[in-house]
């Protein structure tokens, strides 16, 4: 996410691009925690953009491996695939849950702190800018491994954390469930100076509807209480935007979500988790306070960037909830 105390402005962009199908190439691969983790790129007609994937021994030892889940991780500014690897340890829990994981990584030509666009409209819609060329890299990769598409999930930090909202948001076909740590919601700002004040204060909800309400996938949220960097005010706004979407697909007049409050103490962290179900008992959205945490992943690797070791663990929880759906 843009660091508000260094952040130069102007923003360095780019031009949007289509996301039309192209070529994937792997580079190199290295071994990690009994798996294999290759690193490719992916070239459209438009663009390149490098990638990492966690492929489970299970799956790379077996001549005709059943088809995986699928978990797209998008990380923060200033990170790196590999970086927000180790400071998640997804790796580890895809190995042992055998699924498959892929990193897109942002370029500084992209961006000059590596961030994912979020907050500039040219990457707010389907087929146009980031989420399109996410989107076709991740069909790509679909089409060359056995993938469950019935369960491809995408998730993010910060910055990445935006974006995994904006793909589920626009791409609910491809993506079946969305985990969203300190992010914020679609349509949150439209510049770097509205970006800046959302993550100051929270956006505006109501100015981030859209005439035609876009469809719901279920999402998981964990932020900070005490996060100086992104509001806490924003992952609370990524899950009522969720709840209003799902409303808008129920025939008739909307009904009240029931709510589900617990509260418990994990690693030294405190948390309250709400759980918001339809009337039919369908989770539709998951919300993880982490009390005493600030701008870092839940329960994460202190080796990797941006990772609170205390708390609970965000990454095995969002893989929970990715499975469950």
């Amino acid at each position: 996410m843009i660091d508000m105390a260094t952040a130069s402005w102007p923003f360095f962009g780019f031009n949007p691009w289509a996301g039309v199908p192209g070529n994937t190439n792997v580079s190199r691969s290295e071994p990690a925690g009994g798996g294999e983790f290759l690193s490719g790129t992916f070239d459209s007609d438009a663009r390149s953009i490098q990638y990492k994937l966690y492929i489970p021994s299970a799956y790379r030892n077996t001549p005709s491996p059943a088809a995986l889940p699928l978990v797209v991780m998008l990380h923060g500014c200033g990170q790196s695939a590999a970086d927000f690897a180790l400071g998640t340890g997804m790796n580890e829990l895809a190995e042992e849950a055998q699924c498959l994981v892929l990193y897109p990584e942002q370029s500084a030509q992209a961006n000059w702190n590596r961030c994912w666009n979020w907050y500039e409209a040219a990457h707010h819609e389907r087929d146009e800018g980031e989420p399109a060329l996410i989107a076709a890299l991740t069909r790509s990769l679909i089409g060359q491994y056995a993938v469950d598409e019935s369960r491809v999930s995408v998730a993010g930090l910060s910055a990445g954390g935006a974006m995994a909202v904006i793909l589920g948001r626009t791409y609910p076909d491809l993506f079946k469930a969305v985990g969203c740590h300190s992010g914020l919601a679609h349509r949150s700002a439209t510049d770097g100076l509205s970006a800046m004040s959302a993550m100051r204060d929270g956006a505006d909800l109501a100015a981030c509807k859209q005439s035609t309400p876009l469809a719901s996938i279920p999402v998981i949220v964990f932020h900070g209480d005490e996060d100086r960097t992104v509001h806490q005010k924003n992952s609370a706004d990524v899950v009522q935007q969720t709840i209003e979407s799902h409303l808008a697909q129920v025939p008739g007049e909307a009904r009240e979500m029931a709510v589900h409050e617990e509260t418990g103490e994990t690693s030294g962290r405190s948390f309250t988790r709400h759980t918001h179900c339809d009337e039919t008992g369908e989770v539709v959205a998951e919300q993880w306070t982490i009390h005493g945490s600030g701008h870092a992943w839940s329960g994460g690797n202190l080796h990797g960037s941006y990772a609170d070791a205390r708390g609970p663990d965000a990454s095995k929880e969002m893989l929970r909830f990715f499975i469950e759906q």
